[in-house]
């Protein structure tokens, strides 16, 4: 673990893009810093302010990995104190109750248990597949074989599909620390393409809605009938719907969703997919926007253990990202530099992770 530092920080929670990310990285820094914390105006311009239950259930998960005093720990709260103490590596339960989402819980016990002294088994459950957090198989495809290249392993396995509103999903997590430290490393290329393919997830619904999905990212993609396929639906899931498309490339994999709901057809939710596939891949960045802000936090906490720099690049940078950039620099010594570029395959955000001054 890092050096600990004592002097507290304080942090605005409606700054910026203001959302739950404020409060998850803060948590997660605290922990690998050892550094006192306090929040104010937890998501104060949302319609719903406060801790919600996903919220919560990342704090108590924080607290109980590493032995922390809380004060503002309740649902509805937008003030929280934490002080974190010892950080343990161990087996862990963590429920949201809710169809919120659990990878955001792992999302925020993840870097400091990713820093302990042994590995740790965590058993996850509530919402796996939501519109507004990362879905297991972005997590799975994308995040953990990058992750991976610092010295992390993280190994995921997928138990039961959790779908708002009923959540009740489930994933198990393993997380083994590096050997020697973190080690930054760069990605600025996607490299050749390698498979492309689109999967549907439509538990307790008509096969006819995955179907019909599938049908139109073929007639829109050109992609074979091999390269279209229904996911099986595990026994008492759903109901829920999900359609992803995976693009794998040499140096990374980006994974794509698009969620169905009542009232929106089935065509519709495969138009909306494509648009944001397209959307990547007429851009010439590495990471798509979800990504880049998920590779923030694990390459700054690398840089930091090094003392070297690393460098992404991406198809954009959104007001999320750069207050997670914010966040992240009250916490370790280093900096973000971003800058657009143009060129004749595209345009790219390049970010640069660098460390701060001595």
């Amino acid at each position: 673990m890092m050096e600990k530092k004592n002097k507290l920080i304080e942090l605005d929670g409606s700054h910026g893009e203001g959302g739950g990310q404020i409060l998850r990285t803060a948590l997660a820094l605290s922990m690998c810093t050892g550094t006192p914390l306090r929040i104010e105006r937890i998501r104060a311009r949302r319609s719903k302010p406060g801790l919600m239950r996903q919220h919560l259930t990342c704090v108590l998960a924080a607290q109980e990995v590493c032995g922390a005093t809380v004060i503002g720990a309740e649902l509805g709260s937008q003030t929280l104190e934490f002080r974190p103490g010892r950080v343990h590596a161990g087996d862990y339960r963590f429920a949201v109750g809710t169809a919120g989402s659990c990878t955001l819980v792992l999302q925020t016990v993840l870097p400091p248990l990713m820093q302990a002294d042994a590995p740790s088994r965590l058993q996850l459950s509530g919402g796996t597949h939501n519109p507004m957090a990362p879905p297991f198989h972005f997590l799975e495809r994308t995040f953990a074989p990058l992750l991976r290249r610092t010295g992390v392993g993280l190994d995921l396995t997928l138990r039961r599909h959790g779908f708002f509103p009923a959540g009740g999903g489930e994933i198990d997590a393993t997380i083994t620390p590096a050997e020697g430290g973190l080690r930054p490393f760069d990605v600025v290329e996607r490299g050749a393409p390698l498979d492309a393919f689109a999967e549907a997830l439509a538990p307790a619904l008509p096969r006819g809605v995955a179907e019909r999905e599938l049908e139109v990212m073929g007639k829109l993609t050109g992609w074979e009938a091999t390269q279209l396929r229904v996911l099986p639906a595990r026994q008492n899931e759903g109901p829920g719907n999900a359609l992803m498309a995976t693009l794998v490339h040499e140096q990374l994999t980006e994974v794509f969703i698009a969620f169905g709901e009542r009232g929106l057809a089935a065509e519709d939710v495969a138009r909306q997919l494509f648009a944001e596939m397209r959307a990547y891949q007429a851009s010439a960045g590495a990471a798509g926007q979800y990504l880049a802000d998920q590779l923030a936090l694990p390459l700054a906490l690398a840089v930091t253990e090094s003392g070297r720099a690393a460098t992404y690049t991406c198809t954009e940078l959104t007001e999320h990202s750069r207050t997670n950039f914010g966040v992240i620099e009250r916490f370790l010594n280093v900096r973000f530099d971003t800058r657009l570029e143009v060129s004749r395959g595209g345009s790219l955000w390049r970010v640069d992770v660098l460390p701060g001054a001595s």
